[in-house]
This record gives C-alpha cells, sequence and structure tokens, in this order.
C-alpha cells in the first residue's frame, strides 16, 4: 500500500472539460479559459475580429458555461 494520496483535480476542472466538449473547444486550448476561471468577475479580452484560433469569444463562452456548470454565473458585464 502506498503513502501517496492521489491529488484530487480543482472543482472546476470537470466543468471545464464538460463545457468544453459541449462547445466544441479542444482540450489542448483549456489552459487558455483557466485564467478567466480565475477571476471570474474580471476585465475579460474580446474578440478583435482578426479570426485568432482560438477566438477570445470561444474562450469566454466556454469559461461562462464553465461558471455555470459550478453553480457559479459571472455577474459582471461582458465587454462590448
Amino acid at each position: 500500500m502506498s503513502d501517496v494520496t492521489p491529488s484530487t483535480p480543482p472543482p472546476f476542472e470537470a466543468a471545464l472539460v464538460r463545457a468544453s466538449e459541449e462547445l466544441g473547444l479542444p482540450s489542448y486550448y483549456q489552459s487558455c479559459v483557466r485564467p478567466l476561471l480565475r477571476n471570474p468577475e474580471g476585465r475579460w479580452p474580446r474578440c478583435c475580429g482578426g479570426g485568432c484560433e482560438p477566438c477570445a469569444q470561444t474562450l469566454i463562452q466556454v469559461a461562462l458555461r464553465t461558471l455555470e456548470l459550478m453553480g457559479t454565473p459571472r455577474q459582471a458585464p461582458l465587454p462590448d
């Protein structure tokens, strides 16, 4: 028997995975969403219209859905 306790993923991890799957965000972009989740009421980027991959709007949608799944929806208005 090992004395090593398996690490527990952060509470948002399962919600992030589910939101990413629902909205079609590849898992390798999930790290781009995590800063938004760390500051859910802060200033978030907005789409620049430049065709970026991933688009900031997609990251925002995944972050919003993640927060919704966690039962802590964003209260602050989104950038225009």
